[in-house]
């Protein structure tokens, strides 16, 4: 048989309820400070999410249409139709009651199998994992720490460990390794030089302990996907864990991808088709990189025929400015 596995940033997967009340006016924000108060007949049935000050906006309609669509393959204007992808690993995502009712409304019950459990990022930005095949034991690695750093959490979401089975729940087929690694962002009020330097170090400190504890939750022949949104490229020093370590001897599962459509034209175009993301400072070129990643156990390399990158038609994303990459492995 063939298992499938794809990995997708749903790019703020937020509930479309943020509080149960209508509230108009946002405090805080870049603008002048505005003071506001509210009174609700029954405060108790009053929910309001905010970070930094500023209320958590839900996904909107077309955003959420857009992403659902990545996810089942069936976006518009395809020229290459990928397999039917069989387990998600996604990233940012609010909760399990917003993938919940994303994936009824929007992915009409495609995939019954999920998980998301609660991780470290204020943002409320949370792993999962959607799936067609049954699932088995999960296991959350968000305590872990790093020896340079036991003061503090090393994952700034999580590492998600998650098993695939079957379909008749008698033989584990993978384990799934979801990520999502420090991003390269700084507060504009912070030192921009200092800012890249502690999030490049935090990067490779995360994936120094994704090697260590994947090496000693598996064996030699162990199958297992390292997946998800790692924030740099393969080649990138911060990831360098990931291809010098002895124990692990990883396998980049999506070197020579095929395009479900061409690239939306640009100058200087992308080289080569391995690439997830684009981002664009203004008045420079774009910078494409395959920040999306599948990394293969050893016993998974031979078995893998054929990889994937959901193209999006805009440069600036369909509900997310991530596409969704994807392999396929003969188990």
């Amino acid at each position: 048989m063939s298992v499938v596995v794809g990995t997708f940033n749903l790019n703020n997967l937020f509930s479309r309820f943020n509080f149960r009340a209508e509230i108009d006016v946002d405090a805080g924000g870049d603008g002048p400070a505005l003071r506001a108060s509210y009174r609700f007949s029954n405060p108790d049935n009053v929910r309001i999410r905010r970070y930094r000050g500023a209320l958590v906006r839900g996904k909107d309609a077309p955003g959420r249409g857009h992403i659902a669509r990545r996810l089942l393959g069936t976006h518009e204007d395809i020229d290459i139709h990928p397999p039917d992808v069989g387990v998600w690993a996604v990233q940012q995502v609010e909760d399990i009651d917003t993938l919940r009712f994303f994936a009824h409304t929007e992915l009409g019950d495609a995939y019954p199998h999920i998980v998301l459990i609660e991780g470290n990022d204020p943002r409320l930005i949370d792993l999962a994992v959607l799936s067609k095949l049954p699932l088995g034991a999960v296991t959350s690695w968000q305590h872990a720490v790093h020896p340079d750093a036991v003061s503090e959490r090393v994952f700034g979401r999580d590492l998600l460990e998650v098993e695939v089975f079957n379909s008749d729940r008698n033989k584990r087929l993978i384990t799934l390794f979801n990520n999502h690694l420090k991003s390269h962002f700084a507060p504009f009020d912070e030192d921009q030089i200092a800012g890249a330097i502690a999030a490049n170090q935090r990067r490779r400190q995360q994936a120094e302990m994704i090697a260590t504890i994947v090496a000693a939750r598996t064996r030699p022949d162990s199958p297992y996907v390292i997946a998800g949104d790692m924030n740099d490229p393969p080649n990138s020093p911060s990831l360098a864990p990931f291809t010098t370590s002895n124990q692990l001897q990883l396998v980049d599962g999506l070197k020579n991808p095929v395009e479900t459509r061409p690239a939306k034209a640009d100058t200087p175009a992308p080289v080569g088709t391995a690439w997830t993301h684009r981002f664009k400072e203004s008045g420079q070129p774009a910078q494409y990189e395959l920040f999306d990643q599948i990394w293969l156990s050893p016993s998974l390399a031979d078995r893998h025929d054929g990889s994937w990158i959901l193209r999006r038609s805009t440069h600036s994303g369909q509900g997310s400015d991530h596409d969704p990459a994807v392999v396929r492995l003969a188990i």
